[in-house]
């Protein structure tokens, strides 16, 4: 009799070697993507994800399946990447429902916790596709069901799994006429079949597998036949975290997003957890997506792709070959959550900087050399960095058309990308973000680092600043109160949009507090919470 069961330590081996198998084949695995959109990294996506599985479950040393295999549902949904990562996630995360309440596993028990993730994979996925991840998860829970039926052996049932899938797999070019026409078959199924080879292989030795950071894509890939131009509608593989305030609104949020999402693109896949929800969107415009999204929660995990340039890269082009947009994005920005705010908004480069860490001209013309546009727009979002940015223009020998917009905080920059339409000309955009930040009033917090005497007031080493439009407004000593003290004072003056970046220093929970009490003294404001990680200021507000 061969293996009957499987305990919590097999279940965590089966998952890190199934990591490592796929790891070493992901660049074979991205040169297979030709479908839904020629992205070309659905190897590298589901790579990351199943990495992300197993570093969690690396941690564990538990005999239960039903931990491990909760540990890599978690972990996949936080390192998802891509549409097929996505899709990964929720196959752990239906095998982890699947295994609930589990100490070990039988072939009925796998065979049923892998219908589970199927089930829970195609709920994930809007307008499910046959020929891809999808078909091939299923062939996989058929399978396993006929062989947990005929024998109680995992080993045997697996090794049938493998050959079953890749059967499948085979016929995966005749279900969608992208892959036919390459002449290859569906990059996710084939992924998906390397993780489970890896896990087979985990049987068949009694050693812990290789870390994980030891394992690395093998240079060898496979060569995509027939690779041709596609369409690409939606130019934008956006997704994210958002994290929920209130874990209660999950469902309901998920639905939202739902049924607004489709309006913005295509690809959706909206998943929820623990309070998390995972939105991964093909779109034109993924600073709308981000927007709404941002109106229910704060984000994290922000990750934004140009595919028409993938698709490029992977015929051989140069970056500079593509067609030139009409209008593109220069701005300066510090903390990792604001780039990638601004990356969101459609800006085509940021440059990390700031107050003390001010970009040179040469900096600034060298970002906007590298923008493929007619025009571009240059936000320097910080009133000592204006005239560096008005020197960069000076500095361009090419043939764009280089402006300025002097936007003096990070809420006036991100104003004016709000405020950008496509359908516009440069110069009308150029007059529509000059009005807009005229209405944006901004307010700063930061920690005075010596004694010094401000407008009359002395300043003690320590005091908390609350900064105004440039001017000094109050010092506080506590900086929550401080907060919340700059916000009433920065309403007094009118305005009912309200937004919160905080930034080192600063929890969730400590930008919670101020929103609530915005909310409280001012109901009729809108407020909206951005993870902006700035350093030196802990928060950044604006009025509108």
């Amino acid at each position: 009799m061969g293996l009957i069961t499987i305990d919590g330590n097999l279940l965590r081996k089966m998952i890190i070697c199934g990591a490592n198998e796929l790891t070493r084949n992901s660049r074979a695995v991205d040169a297979l993507n030709v479908f839904p959109v020629p992205d070309g990294d659905t190897g590298t996506n589901m790579s990351y994800t199943v990495q992300a599985a197993a570093r969690e479950v690396q941690k564990l040393n538990t005999p239960n399946v039903r931990d491990v295999a909760k540990a890599a549902s978690s972990g996949s949904l936080r390192g998802a990447r891509g549409n097929s990562g996505v899709i990964l996630s929720q196959l752990f995360r239906g095998f982890a429902k699947g295994l609930e309440g589990k100490s070990t596993a039988a072939a009925e028990d796998l065979a049923d916790a892998l219908s589970q993730s199927v089930e829970t994979a195609y709920q994930a996925v809007m307008k499910p596709k046959e020929g891809t991840i999808l078909t091939v998860a299923r062939a996989i829970s058929e399978q396993a069901y006929e062989c947990a039926y005929d024998s109680e052996d995992i080993e045997t049932a697996l090794k049938s799994v493998i050959k079953h899938a890749n059967e499948v797999l085979d016929k995966t070019p005749s279900m969608l006429p992208a892959l036919q026409q390459a002449g290859v078959v569906d990059a996710g199924g084939m992924g998906l079949i390397l993780i489970f080879k890896g896990a087979l292989d985990a049987l068949y030795t009694g050693e812990d597998p290789v870390p994980l950071d030891l394992v690395k894509a093998s240079e060898e890939a496979l060569t995509p036949a027939g690779l041709n131009d596609a369409d690409i509608k939606f130019a934008y593989c956006t997704e994210f975290l958002l994290d929920l305030p209130n874990e209660e609104a999950q469902p309901e949020t998920e639905k939202a997003l739902k049924e607004v999402l489709p309006a913005q693109g295509d690809s959706i896949v909206v998943v929820a957890d623990d309070g998390i929800i995972k939105v991964h969107v093909h779109t034109n415009h993924p600073g709308r997506v981000l927007e709404k999204a941002l109106s229910y929660g704060s984000l994290s995990k922000i990750k934004i792709d140009n595919m028409r340039e993938q698709h490029t890269s992977l015929q051989e082009y140069s970056a500079s070959s593509a067609p030139a947009k009409p209008l593109g994005f220069v701005a300066v920005a510090a903390g990792q959550g604001l780039c990638e705010l601004f990356t969101g908004l459609g800006v085509d480069a940021v440059i990390e900087g700031g107050q003390t860490m001010n970009p040179s001209a040469e900096d600034i013309a060298k970002a906007v050399s590298q923008v493929n546009a007619g025009s571009v727009i240059i936000l320097p979002n910080n009133k000592n960095i204006i005239l560096t940015a008005k020197q960069a223009v000076e500095l361009n020998t090419s043939s764009k058309a280089v402006h300025v917009v002097e936007t003096r905080s990070i809420p006036q920059g991100v104003s004016c990308m709000v405020n950008y339409l496509d359908t516009l000309s440069a110069e009308e955009n150029l007059a529509a973000m000059e009005d807009a930040i005229q209405s944006v009033h901004s307010g700063q917090i930061t920690t005075a680092v010596r004694d010094t005497v401000l407008d009359g007031r002395e300043v003690r080493e320590g005091d908390i600043l609350c900064i105004y439009d440039g001017d000094v407004a109050l010092i506080a000593l506590d900086l929550q109160q401080a907060a919340k003290d700059l916000a009433d004072h920065m309403l007094s003056f009118g305005g009912d949009i309200v937004s919160v970046y905080y930034g080192e220093g600063v929890t969730l929970e400590m930008a919670e507090e101020i929103r609530a009490h915005i909310s409280a003294k001012h109901p009729d404001s809108e407020i909206e919470l951005y993870n902006g990680r700035q350093p030196l200021y802990n928060y950044i507000l604006s009025v509108e």
